[in-house]
């Protein structure tokens, strides 16, 4: 009788234990953000960002990783002071010429022609006119990654195309086209 007793009390106890407990909700949340988070619609205003902005923006001053600032403006003063003083970075190993070359037909020899004289498909097409010959023109390396960086005359930048290094490449293998022709 008296393990009758025993596990009765026992199972009574199993019981009160187990009543207690709501498996929908657990009975101590320590972080309940996490258990219960507060869902926001995608493109909403949130109290999260001061000011009620959309999002937060990058601190004043700061620059993208692995940017590297241009120093010359875009004026003519810029292009003149590129032209006379500015030298690649890159050295030997890293001047790819076949990269370089690979760069300029994609992106240059569509007018400046394969041979860099001017007569690209474009030009041939009369699509743009006046497209110079390397030849004809005192260009510098310096001058020439300027040039792809900000554009001249009808010629747009290429900074968003090619990085800095691959514009280097680029005008490295114009140089090349230029002691050829």
């Amino acid at each position: 009788m008296k393990g009758l007793y025993k596990i009765t009390l026992l199972v009574g106890i199993a019981v009160a234990a187990v009543s207690c407990q709501n498996k929908k909700k657990p009975n101590y949340q320590y972080f309940p953000n996490m258990y219960e988070s507060v869902g926001y619609e995608t493109y909403s205003e949130s109290a999260a960002f001061k000011g009620g902005k959309e999002g937060q923006l990058p601190a004043q001053g700061s620059i993208p990783r692995g940017f590297e600032p241009y120093e010359y403006p875009n004026t003519t003063e810029g292009y003149e002071a590129a032209k006379a003083s500015l030298q690649s970075p890159l050295d030997s190993i890293q001047r790819n010429s076949d990269k370089g070359a690979q760069l300029y037909g994609i992106y240059c020899a569509i007018c400046h022609g394969e041979k860099g004289d001017g007569k690209g498909n474009l030009v041939k097409r009369e699509k743009f006119l006046g497209v110079p010959s390397y030849a004809d023109r005192v260009i510098t390396e310096g001058s020439v990654f300027h040039v792809e960086t900000y554009g001249l005359n009808a010629m747009g930048s290429h900074a968003n195309q090619l990085s800095q290094e691959e514009r280097w490449m680029v005008a490295a293998y114009v140089m090349k086209l230029k002691s050829e022709l």
